[in-house]
């Protein structure tokens, strides 16, 4: 078999076995956060929960199809691990990166539920002014 075939399937193995890893991962420890973020209603956090697993399992595993392709034939073994590290390199980036920015939209969602519940009401009238007569 061609070292680059070898090179695609163990890149794909890896690949998908990290996004299902790193994908369990948040889900399974992401969801008290999002409970915190949505005031407590499990409900919609287990919903939304599901949703940003969907759109990750959509977003890396694309991103991993479109990575798949290179230009350059595998020579050697050599070759091979120096393309397995880049690609599973690049995508370790990827899942770091949209990590981050979830963890970094949640966080500002958060914040600003917690100043509005944390927000003095309006102070009450402390006089009466009767209409114009013009008015």
């Amino acid at each position: 078999m061609d070292r680059t075939v070898i090179a695609y399937v163990i890149y794909l193995l890896v690949s998908i076995a990290l996004t299902v890893w790193v994908a369990r991962t948040l889900s399974s420890n992401g969801r008290v956060f999002l409970a915190d973020v949505l005031r407590g209603n499990e409900k919609l956090a287990d919903a939304v929960n599901r949703l940003l697993v969907v759109g990750f399992y959509l977003v890396n595993l694309g991103f991993v199809a479109l990575y798949l392709s290179d230009d350059d034939t595998i020579a050697d073994t050599r070759g091979v691990f120096e393309a397995l590290s880049t690609k599973v390199g690049v995508v370790l980036l990827v899942l770091g990166v949209m990590h981050l920015g979830n963890v970094y939209v949640l966080n500002r969602i958060r914040r600003r539920g917690v100043m509005e519940r944390e927000q003095v009401p309006p102070v009450a009238p402390q006089d009466w002014v009767a209409p114009s007569a013009g008015a």
